[in-house]
């Protein structure tokens, strides 16, 4: 199917919710996503694992007020079962819960550390050409000395499994530089159906994890596997990155802001805006100032010190700058 505003199928929204953290940036992503969305071809799931052997602690959401304000937000929560990562690897989430969504409706999946800031029904997906998040650094792989190399090493994945390296790549880009490579942050990724795209995504990411390519030996994995997968799953369905028009996904549409401290440091004035409009209501206040880097963030104030901090138009080329700024200045919250 083309790209489409014309595209009538009802489309899935899929985050991650549990104990913890994740609970109360569910409920900011969902109050965002009520607050930004028009018409009602969206559905929003709050996937939630359920307690397990590969859980030692019950990782569901137990504060019935979480609950509640999530069924208030239009989110539906959906229960899935981790069968191989859990605990140990709880990125793997994003990979099992794409089982529990219904079968053969496009969705998008969202980290839920993001908020929305513009209307998700504008943007004009491809449903059947998958892409990903483009807003990441080069994280992986790590380039030891006299180790393999960029190429070596994406291309001992891509021949794994029997896809066309050579139109993966950004031939603008220099040769061993990180960019000419795909690769995703997965912070949001889509796909016309979940259990084909989740089965393949599995698939990889446990062959990955269980059986290396000699090519990995010098990486890491951990938390890296599934921004490892997901270029390659996303390849296979004859996606890529320039799949969806750039600037509505992470940009005028979303906020893939990961910590509250990094949104005040670097996002512009209407994504600061929209998070205290849709935090300001009293039902939500309640519950998120139980949380507390939203409490002294969003309520007491300190997302305004840390934002007092930066000039966003010249601003650190490299994350980990902004974050140890914050931290030394003592304001660093997760």
């Amino acid at each position: 199917m083309s790209p489409t505003q014309t595209d009538s199928r009802t489309v899935n929204i899929l985050i991650v919710g549990q104990s913890g953290r994740l609970q109360f940036e569910a409920i900011l992503f969902a109050a965002s996503l009520r607050h930004t969305i028009t018409g009602g071809r969206f559905r929003l799931y709050v996937a939630e694992p359920q307690p397990g052997p590969l859980w030692p602690n019950d990782p569901t959401m137990r504060n019935p007020e979480v609950r509640a304000l999530l069924e208030a937000c239009d989110a539906t929560i959906l229960p899935f079962e981790s069968q191989h990562f859990g605990h140990d690897y709880p990125y793997g989430n994003k990979i099992e819960a794409l089982l529990a969504l219904p079968k053969g409706e496009p969705f998008v999946f969202f980290d839920t550390d993001t908020l929305m800031v513009g209307d998700l029904s504008q943007v004009p997906f491809d449903f059947d050409r998958p892409s990903a998040s483009l807003r990441r650094e080069g994280t992986w792989p790590q380039i030891e000395l006299y180790g393999p190399g960029y190429t070596e090493t994406w291309k001992a994945l891509y021949d794994r499994y029997n896809l066309d390296f050579q139109s993966s790549l950004d031939l603008s880009q220099p040769d061993e530089y990180w960019r000419r490579y795909l690769y995703f942050n997965a912070g949001f990724f889509y796909y016309s159906c979940p259990h084909v795209f989740g089965q393949r995504f599995l698939e990889v990411a446990l062959d990955i994890r269980d059986d290396p390519p000699p090519a990995l030996v010098c990486q890491s994995l951990d938390p890296w596997l599934d921004q490892v997968a997901l270029p390659l799953v996303i390849h296979g369905f004859g996606g890529g990155r320039d799949a969806l028009p750039p600037g509505w996904l992470d940009g005028s549409v979303s906020c893939h802001y990961r910590v509250l401290p990094m949104l005040y440091a670097r996002e512009d004035d209407h994504v600061v805006d929209t998070l205290e409009t849709v935090t300001a209501p009293n039902r939500i206040k309640k519950v998120l100032k139980t949380y507390e880097p939203f409490q002294r963030m969003i309520y007491q104030g300190r997302g305004a010190k840390v934002r007092a901090l930066f000039d966003r138009d010249d601003l650190p080329s490299r994350e980990q700058a902004i974050r140890n700024r914050i931290k030394r200045e003592g304001f660093w919250m997760r």
